[in-house]
Formats: C-alpha cells, sequence, structure tokens
C-alpha cells in the first residue's frame, strides 16, 4: 500500500527482527507494567532505525516520511507505544535537520542509536492548543541565548528521550521560537508517573523547565521567532502521517486478532464454526474494508506531500482524524465480534481497543483537527 522502492523496502527488512525478537515480546509486559519500551528502542537503535531518515553522510539511512509511516504502522501491529516512542522521535528529527550544522553531532549520535528525541509543544496553560505556547522564553543580558521557563503536558518519552525539541513564547507574546532542550540540562523537572488508559509504554509525563539557560548557537532550532515555521513545518507533516499509520496500525492489528479467533474458533454442540455466521463475516468485511480505507489515505496524504499540492497541508492535517477514528471503529467491531474472548487479554484485542482512544485526546485532538480542516474548506485561518 506504501509501494516502497527496493532501496526502501530494504529498510522495512532491517525492522522485521526487532518486531519479532524484541517489540512483539515485550508489548504486553510494556503495556501490564506502564513501562517504557527500552529493549525496543535499543534494539531499533542497533539496527540503525533512529537513523531512518537522517541524511547517509551523517550516518543514518536517509530515507523518507512514507518510510517512516510504513515502518510505525509495522511498529504498532504490534506494540502502539513502541510506535509512538519511534514516531515522535522521527518528528524531533526532522525538527534538528532544519538546522543541519548546528545538530550535525547530535545526528549522529542519533544515527548511532544513541540519541532519543521528542517533542514538547502542548502546555497547561493553553491545553490541546499547541501553536499557542504560554511559555516564556527571555533573552539573555548578552544577547546570546534565552532563559526559558515552561510547563508542558504529556511529552512522550519524557525522561527517556535525550533531545526535546520546546516551543517557547517570547517575553512579550508576540513571537514563538523552537529550541532543543536535553535530558540533563539544569532546571529541567519530571512530575507525575504516567498512569494511562491506553498507550501505557509512552511514558508521557509533565515537564517542567525552571529558568534552563539556552544558547542560540547551540539550541536555536530554526530563527528566532520563527517557531511556527518549524512547528507546522517540519514537526507536524511526519507527526500527522506517522500517527496515521499507527491508527492503521493498531486497526490491522485488531483486523488479524478478529480474522483468527472467527476463524479457528466454533460450537461444539452444533459443529459449526464462528464463521459460519454471517453477521460476524459482515463486521470482519467492514473491519478489513474500513483499515484498508484508512491506509490508503494515508498513502494518499504521502502522495500529496511529495508532489508538493496546493491541498497538501489539508490532507496532512485530516490524516490523523481519518486513521485515529478508524482505529476506535476497527477495534470496537472486533471486541463486539469476539464476544467474552476479546474482554480477556489472551487475543490482545483489550490493548489495541484501549490503544486507539489516544488519537482522540492526543493534540492536536480529533475534534481539533476537524475545526481546522473544517476553516480551510470556508477559507478561515487555519488558527482562529
Amino acid at each position: 500500500m506504501y509501494r516502497l522502492q527496493p532501496d526502501q523496502q530494504a529498510a522495512l527488512e532491517k525492522l522485521q527482527p526487532v518486531l519479532d525478537n524484541v517489540i512483539s515480546v515485550q508489548a504486553e509486559d510494556v503495556d501490564t507494567q506502564g513501562r517504557f519500551p527500552r529493549e525496543a528502542m535499543a534494539a531499533l537503535g542497533e539496527a540503525g532505525l533512529l537513523g531512518l531518515t537522517i541524511p547517509t553522510e551523517l550516518g543514518g539511512m536517509g530515507q523518507t516520511m512514507r518510510v517512516a509511516a510504513a515502518v510505525v504502522d509495522e511498529i504498532a501491529q504490534r506494540c502502539a507505544s513502541t510506535a509512538m516512542v519511534a514516531m515522535m522521535h522521527y518528528a524531533g528529527v526532522n525538527c534538528y535537520l532544519a538546522n543541519t550544522e548546528r545538530f550535525a553531532d547530535i545526528l549522529r549520535a542519533a544515527a548511532a542509536g544513541r540519541h532519543l528525541s521528542t517533542l514538547a509543544f502542548s502546555e497547561k496553560g493553553s491545553r490541546s492548543q499547541f501553536w499557542a505556547p504560554v511559555s516564556k522564553a527571555v533573552p539573555t543580558a548578552d544577547g546570546k541565548g534565552v532563559v526559558y521557563n515552561a510547563e508542558k503536558s504529556w511529552v512522550t518519552s519524557a525522561g527517556h528521550a535525550d533531545g526535546i525539541v520546546c516551543s517557547a513564547g517570547s517575553d512579550d507574546g508576540e513571537s514563538v521560537t523552537v529550541f532543543a532542550v536535553l535530558k540533563d540540562d539544569p532546571g529541567l523537572t519530571i512530575s507525575g508517573g504516567w498512569n494511562s488508559l491506553g498507550m501505557r509504554g509512552n511514558q508521557s509525563n509533565p515537564m517542567t523547565m525552571t529558568d534552563v539557560e539556552l544558547d542560540y548557537e547551540s539550541r536555536l532550532i530554526g530563527e528566532i521567532g520563527k517557531g511556527p515555521d518549524i512547528m507546522l513545518g517540519r514537526a507536524l507533516p511526519i507527526f500527522q502521517v506517522c500517527q496515521g499509520a499507527i491508527g492503521v496500525g493498531i486497526a490491522e492489528s485488531a483486523f488479524k486478532a478478529a480474522q483468527g479467533h472467527i476463524t479457528s474458533q466454533g460450537f461444539q454442540h452444533t459443529g459449526t464454526k464462528l464463521s459460519d455466521l454471517p453477521n460476524l463475516r459482515a463486521s470482519l468485511a467492514r473491519m478489513r474494508i474500513e483499515t484498508d480505507k484508512a491506509r490508503a489515505y494515508v498513502a494518499s496524504a504521502l502522495d500529496k506531500a511529495e508532489s508538493e499540492a496546493p491541498d497538501a497541508m489539508l490532507h496532512l492535517l485530516a490524516v490523523k482524524e481519518s486513521s485515529g477514528e478508524t482505529a476506535v471503529t476497527v477495534t470496537d467491531l472486533a471486541m463486539r465480534s469476539c464476544g467474552g474472548a476479546a474482554f480477556s487479554k489472551h487475543l490482545g484485542l483489550e490493548r489495541a481497543f484501549r490503544d486507539a482512544r489516544a488519537a482522540i485526546v492526543m493534540a492536536p485532538t480529533t475534534d481539533v483537527l476537524r475545526e481546522i480542516v473544517g476553516r480551510a474548506l470556508v477559507n478561515l485561518p487555519l488558527f482562529g
């Protein structure tokens, strides 16, 4: 469905042993314990997949957003938490790539599996309206950097990511700038303790920056006051497409679990199978159709982005809503179709059912995306 070229397919072949030997094996424990998928991320790093989208001259694989989407789709079919961590890393890396020379050492470390990145855009004060940070970055007296104060909410991989791409409001509230914060920076603290309904391995904890000093020479991403160029031009496209791919991966896993159950189980007293029931066959057909439609839309959004179509951003914004709602629909159908077997944990369906709900509330939320797309369709500014 992603129509990968041979060199792109080779990147997925590097992923397969990690899927089989690590991610699939640890997925249930990550969910049950609500712990960070450290083994999976280490294995992805060792396979060079943390450098998937980093240029070859910096030690990476030099692959595209299309390949990143295919990778997180496959990962999400086994462990959505791991897929989310990987997706946020790819989004962070794409921000570093705005200043390749400045962040060359970090990019080389990521390509070698020694640096994990993430995003920190959403804030306590502006909630899911991630484009409007209330944090403050006040210029230092010498004009060479800023003193940064922020209360970030729900930062994926908080406490585990080596680098955090952070949005910062200006002292006068008139502009936004994006900086790289490192996990050992003085003044950075992690609070809470992630204990969620789904995506339980993400460790999406609140993060507070108190008088964190950041110099422009090594930490500025993009240009001063031009944060939206990074947030919307660098982070958002890959975030949206890969989040769409995660929704598709969750739906795919639910379909496969339901298909396996319906085709293998039956009624001993009648000698019939679950697959003999037309209502279950109809439900299975709907799961397959909805999943295929959502994956096709992810591929279509990628086509739009790669061809720089005039309406590319509209589709990039919509793709998370599409796949997120598909994952909710398909996992609900799977739960209903498999009955009590799905309600227990041995099919893995209840984990997919819970994980699917994350996209609805993860900024930009489904409701926010519908409003943004709706504004675009009536020629209003996207962010009102």
